[in-house]
């Protein structure tokens, strides 16, 4: 629905309101201070609403504003998305746009692993919210508590996982070229 197409729903919802309530377009005139004449081009549609008139108007019926633009109404904003399992890791998605900015809860099970350093264009940043998180990254291997944070540039090899002694929760964000398939970085070279 475009802009012109919501204003033009205005004149209408005004009348009907109005008519609703049984007030007079001189009623409504005197309980606003605006003209018969401004309140009727309005409802007809000849006049185009603005705030300093819609203020007012919905001040007099005692309505929010929303409900005299025809505002679509704010969905749920909670995020309820279907955990992922992949590799062994549930990843809970806290994030519903595709594209850009991509956040996750993420489990890691209570396991031993070699770690198997992957690249990819961008950047990551993680987050502990409980147990212990070993991070690979470069030459450096490091563990992560809870509380603990990582940001680092994925085109550096890295790897991440659980120390194996249990189970890591962690928050993962990361932008779109993070959601690329990862590739095995090269060996080092002795």
């Amino acid at each position: 629905m475009t802009t012109d197409d919501v204003l033009a729903e205005v004149g209408p919802r005004l009348r009907r309101l109005r008519r609703e309530r049984e007030v007079t377009l001189a009623g409504l005139s005197e309980a606003t201070g605006i003209s018969v004449s401004t309140l009727s081009r309005l409802e007809s549609g000849r006049r185009k609403p603005s705030l300093e008139l819609l203020l007012p108007i919905a001040q007099a019926h005692q309505v929010p504003l929303d409900e005299l633009v025809g505002a679509p109404p704010v969905g749920d904003p909670r995020v309820r998305a279907a955990p992922i399992v992949r590799h062994g890791r549930t990843h809970w998605p806290l994030t519903r746009q595709p594209g850009g900015l991509q956040a996750f809860k993420v489990l890691e099970p209570r396991r031993v692993q070699d770690p198997d350093p992957r690249t990819h264009e961008g950047y990551e940043w993680l987050y502990v919210l409980s147990g212990r998180l070993r991070l690979v990254l470069g030459e450096h291997d490091v563990v992560l508590t809870a509380g603990e944070a990582a940001e680092f540039d994925t085109r550096v090899p890295h790897w991440f996982g659980s120390t194996g002694e249990g189970p890591v929760e962690f928050l993962s964000l990361f932008g779109p070229q993070g959601e690329r398939m990862h590739v095995r970085a090269r060996p080092k070279q002795d």
